[in-house]
Formats: C-alpha cells, sequence, structure tokens
C-alpha cells in the first residue's frame, strides 16, 4: 500500500438542531467574534443573537473576491477578533478562512495567493475558526483552502494550508431547509462531484475512498429528493454527509478537469460554481471514460468509474453509459442550464482550455485531457 497522509477539521459535529452548540463553542476559542454569513444576516438572527460575546457581522454577498478577504481582516481587526464563525455557504466560509488565516500571519492576500500571488508559505496557525455550513456543496467547512476571485486576472486562485482547516465543522441539517432550489442544485451537484472526482483520482487512498463511497451514496440517495422537497429533513441530511465527504475527501485526493475547468470559467463569466460543475461533470466523465478506454484501457479510474456508477444508480448491473445517463438526467431535472445561458460562449473555448490545463485541480483527474478534448467538453456544456 502507498504510503499517504489524511487532514480535516479538528472536529465534526453533525446532527438536526447542534447550531445550537455553537456560543459554547466560540467561547472555548477566543473573547470576541466576527462572524461571516451570507448577504442577509437576519436569516441567522436568532443564532447571531445567541452567541454571547461581542460580535462583528461581516456580510459576503458574492463569490469571494481578494478585495473581499482584505475587508474581512480588516474588520476582524477593527473589532479585535480572535475567533471567527462562518455561518453560511461556501463562499460565507472561504472568506471567514481567509480572514482567520490573515489574522493569524499578517500580510494581504496577495502575499500568499496561488498563481496570481506571490505565493508564500502559509506558516502559522490561522485564528481559530468555527465553520457553521447552511448549505450542502462545497465541504469547505473541513477543507484547506479558500478559493477567491481577481477580476482584474478574470481567475480564482487558492489561499491553501493545513492551517486554515476550521478547528470546527459544526453541521446542522436544518440550517439547509430554507435554501432556495437553484442553491440546493447548484450545491447538491458540487457535493457529488466533489466526491466523485477523487474517487477517480490517482491520488486516492483507502482514507479518501471510503469517505467518497459513503458522499457518493448520499447524494444518489438524497440529491433529487432535497430538490423536489426542500423540507425533507431526511434528504437534507444525506447532502450535509454528502458535503462533509466531499470536502474531506477533495482534501486529501485532489480534484480533476471539471474544477479544473469550472475555476477558470467561474473567472470568465458570472457562473456559479455549482451550476459549472454540474454542467462539466458529464461531459468531463465521457471525455476521461473514452481517453483511459483508448490509452491505458485496464486503468484502474475505468474501475472506480463502474463502481461509482453502481453507488448513482443502485443497480449492480449498470454501465458506465447507465451513469452518465443518470447524471445528464439529474442535471434535467434540476433545471441546470447550460454554461450559454451564464454568457459563456463557444469564442470562450480554447482560453479556458488552455488556463485549466495549468490548474492544480488537474492534477487529480485520472487521465491526461488534450487541449482539443478541453475545449470539447467546454463546448459540450455551453
Amino acid at each position: 500500500m502507498d504510503a499517504f497522509e489524511f487532514a480535516t477539521a479538528g472536529r465534526v459535529m453533525f446532527g438536526a438542531g447542534r447550531s445550537a452548540e455553537l456560543p459554547g463553542l466560540l467561547a472555548r476559542y477566543g473573547s470576541r467574534v466576527l462572524a461571516c454569513t451570507g448577504a442577509s444576516p437576519d436569516r441567522h438572527a436568532d443564532l447571531l443573537a445567541r452567541l454571547g460575546l461581542p460580535t462583528a457581522v461581516f456580510p459576503v454577498a458574492g463569490e469571494p473576491t481578494v478585495d473581499l478577504a482584505r475587508a474581512a481582516a480588516a474588520a476582524a481587526r477593527e473589532h479585535r477578533a480572535d475567533v471567527v464563525a462562518a455561518i453560511g455557504g461556501g463562499s460565507v466560509i472561504d472568506t471567514a478562512k481567509a480572514a482567520a488565516m490573515l489574522l493569524g500571519n499578517g500580510g494581504d492576500p496577495l502575499d500568499y495567493l496561488e498563481v496570481i500571488g506571490a505565493g508564500r508559505p502559509i506558516t502559522r496557525p490561522s485564528a481559530p475558526c468555527v465553520a457553521v455550513p447552511t448549505t450542502a456543496g462545497t465541504g469547505a467547512e473541513v477543507t484547506a483552502n479558500a478559493v477567491l476571485a481577481s477580476p482584474a486576472d478574470r481567475l480564482k486562485a487558492s489561499l491553501r494550508s493545513a492551517t486554515m482547516i476550521p478547528r470546527v465543522a459544526l453541521v446542522d441539517p436544518l440550517l439547509t431547509v430554507s435554501g432556495p432550489a437553484a442553491v440546493t442544485a447548484a450545491s447538491g451537484m458540487d457535493a457529488l462531484t466533489q466526491c466523485l472526482e477523487p474517487f477517480v483520482s490517482p491520488r486516492a487512498s483507502p482514507l479518501s475512498d471510503a469517505v467518497a463511497r459513503e458522499g457518493i451514496r448520499r447524494a444518489a440517495a438524497g440529491l433529487r429528493r432535497a430538490y423536489a422537497d426542500g423540507t425533507d429533513v431526511a434528504a437534507r441530511a444525506d447532502m450535509a454527509v454528502a458535503s462533509v465527504a466531499g470536502g474531506m475527501a477533495l482534501a486529501n485526493a485532489k480534484l480533476g478537469a471539471v474544477h479544473g475547468l469550472a475555476g477558470v470559467i467561474g473567472g470568465t463569466a458570472d457562473v456559479p460554481h455549482g451550476m459549472a460543475c454540474a454542467a462539466l461533470l458529464a461531459p468531463v466523465m465521457e471525455a476521461n471514460v473514452r481517453a483511459l478506454r483508448s490509452g491505458q484501457p485496464g486503468a484502474p479510474a475505468l474501475d472506480r468509474y463502474a463502481e461509482a456508477v453502481r453507488l448513482l444508480t443502485g443497480s449492480p448491473a449498470a454501465s458506465i453509459d447507465d451513469g452518465l445517463a443518470w447524471i445528464r438526467e439529474t442535471v434535467s431535472l434540476l433545471g441546470v442550464p447550460g454554461l450559454a445561458e451564464f454568457g459563456v460562449g463557444p469564442q470562450h473555448a480554447d482560453d479556458v482550455a488552455a488556463k485549466a490545463a495549468r490548474s492544480s485541480s488537474m492534477q487529480g483527474n485520472p487521465v491526461a485531457l488534450t487541449h482539443r478534448d478541453l475545449c470539447a467538453i467546454v463546448l459540450q456544456a455551453l
């Protein structure tokens, strides 16, 4: 067996109603709180009112940017915060993780960002961060990075260090019940993708496989149901588990071409990350399987895809083509539009493919895709 490592949040607390335990958790780590929330903090006014510590609320209105991370860190310093709470989706959690890292390490996001910044190593611990996800998708509550957009560069890049993993992931499925259907669809497809890509990654390990398998199974059981009925608490719980599993898997086994392309597309047009993943998942899987069958017919990744398909469909006899059909049918049932609806066009394919090929996410793809392959995927996803 090859050597491997596995890192995740120091503690995962899961269960309906457990968000009530947040005040006690924060009091263990500090005395003044920066609370990052979504654009409407009133959505969680009761929870914020019960924190019991001096709190500065920092709303996050969209996907995090370099400037937003700067502003969050400045707000934390002005408030003299010594602990950061993230109550929201992936954008909120990434902003909180970036602020906590800057509190602990000083400097500017561009000092540490990959690709578009200096890429300096993050050597000091972040300020304590407690992540309370209100969507089931990104798995940011258990990952070691924060993705920030740089509109000037038309790219997204990551701050990355094991010290950025939240101290506690406090996962309460009840907080996701009020999420809009479109958010359920986008975040759910992101969660599924983040279980599937690490499962076929050459960097997979027995532990990442274990959580990815469970995540795929849970997403297959819960995604369509949660979208059809947002009040289905059992389906919401399945998706919350899938999200945590996907975050653990990707943090330890890497992602693949879906995320390599989605990151670039998100910097090219205003495409929600989960929607980009949903549009790209079937085209990427199809391209990977075709490339593996032609160049590496005995590749273990083909067996992994076949196993994932059996988990998705619930059929021991399902073929990879059946799995592709299941994904496409799910995307259709969830009302996911093509990328063209967000302003991505054929003229973007060449540039997106070239930039995606240099993405760190590509390190987890099970096969090297050509520039032509990547362009074809983008065109198919339109």
